[in-house]
């Protein structure tokens, strides 16, 4: 599929085609059923087509969150109803005790395209995460004779919500009231060589202990901070010297998001390990814990999934991979994301007493507020959805945008218009 067809108006999803919602959402039903585990925003979304959503009384907005950097070609988008409508009428699920032809095609694709040499689905990054945490320990005990591995994490980090993974997660907002948490994970400072080259020393000064390295090649919830290419060539030389495993946690950077296939095609290394989910299957949940052949230590029984791999989740995410592997689809999001930091760069010129910087790769993209002022990430997202842009807090200080693959420059600069607007409101 061309890039040009990715774009098109999406005639086979037409509005009229879609039965209106009879009336006003009804919050009372939702808030008496539902955990209250979200702090959620007051709207309601009933439909999307590309990179617009409306919600329940027919508003629409442009949507610059994509399901938090996970619908990748946007909503509804021919492609994917392609691919799901084939898929669920021809199967869409057996157990892994059976040869899946889809998993064994999304894998190979995977392969082909990356520096891994197998991959192991599951459904989400916190479970690709936690396999890639099992497989380091495992790596550790049998490869390595390591008795009491640490993997060592960053500051800011975000690695998911199993028990296993907010311990893995440098920030203790997402460990409060949780404890004991899981033994084994240490922290060091974000893209600081020094302080990881202590840490490593203090932790092995009697004998090899450390199992793996666990970054992101960008935090994406720690505040869009891109990673430093020179200390991530200096994490890879230090794993290489000691055996170490490198784990890219590539959930929401992988699948096209910072203008490469991969985040860490931006740092210039390759790591052991990484996981994807998020993007890669365009929002139907799937996730993958990929490594190279030389730490693929897992056996039969040593990890598993019901729902991993199955055909449903694995032909739309082949589709997915299709559609982002297509010639020129990746420059088209390397210009976007180009003209978002342009656009965001002038806006930050304008309103300079507010805003400290702008940070990112291709598609993901943060506006940094300054410490000092009062305006806070999520006052901004509220006005912003008040201008009809959907943007997503990074941290208190930081909106990130985050749109579907897909956006178009029309559409990039009604989202510069849109948070001019904001700010303007919020600054008056």
């Amino acid at each position: 599929m061309s890039p040009q067809a990715l774009d098109a108006p999406q005639a086979a999803i037409a509005p009229e085609f879609i039965p209106p919602t009879a009336s006003p959402f009804d919050r009372g039903p939702f808030d008496e059923a539902v955990m209250t585990t979200y702090g959620r925003f007051p709207l309601a979304i009933d439909r999307g087509e590309g990179c617009t959503v409306w919600d329940t009384d027919g508003r629409d907005y442009l949507d610059f969150v994509a399901g938090i950097a996970t619908c990748t070609l946007g909503h509804a988008h021919p492609t994917m109803v392609e691919a799901v409508t084939r898929q669920i009428q021809k199967l869409h699920h057996v157990s892994n005790l059976y040869y899946i032809p889809e998993q064994g095609a999304l894998a190979a694709w995977l392969v082909a395209h990356s520096c891994a040499d197998r991959v192991f689905f599951c459904n989400s990054g916190a479970e690709a995460n936690e396999g890639a945490i099992k497989l380091a320990r495992k790596h550790a005990h049998t490869v390595r004779g390591i008795a009491d591995p640490v993997i060592l994490t960053a500051h800011a980090s975000f690695h998911g919500r199993t028990l296993a993974t907010i311990t893995a997660t440098g920030q203790p907002k997402y460990q409060k009231n949780f404890s004991p948490l899981v033994p084994g994970f240490e922290y060091v400072p974000y893209n600081d060589t020094a302080a990881l080259e202590a840490a490593i020393a203090a932790l092995e000064a009697d004998g090899p202990r450390v199992a793996a390295i666990l970054l992101e090649a960008l935090q994406g919830e720690g505040g869009v901070r891109p990673g430093d290419r020179a200390y991530f060539q200096r994490v890879r030389e230090i794993c290489d010297e000691r055996g170490i495993l490198l784990i890219l946690d590539e959930v929401q950077v992988g699948m096209g998001r910072t203008g490469t296939l991969w985040g860490y095609e931006n740092l210039g290394i390759e790591p052991d390990v990484f996981t994807s989910a998020k993007g890669l299957g365009g929002g139907i949940p799937i996730g993958a814990l990929l490594c190279k052949a030389h730490c693929n230590v897992f056996e039969p029984g040593d990890h598993a999934s019901t729902y991993g791999g199955n055909p449903f989740a694995c032909g739309v995410a082949l589709a997915v991979c299709e559609a982002v592997g297509a010639p020129g689809f990746l420059d088209q999001v390397r210009d976007r994301g180009d003209q978002l930091r342009a656009g965001l760069r002038e806006v930050a010129n304008t309103y300079g007493d507010w805003i400290e910087e702008v940070r990112g790769w291709g598609l993901i993209n943060g506006l940094v507020l300054k410490e000092s002022v009062a305006l806070t990430s999520v006052e901004l997202v509220k006005a912003a959805m008040g201008a009809g842009l959907l943007l997503v807090p990074a941290g208190p200080k930081v909106v990130r945008f985050v749109p579907p693959l897909i956006v178009t420059p029309e559409e990039v600069d009604r989202a510069i218009a849109a948070i001019r607007h904001a700010l303007d409101q919020m600054t008056a």
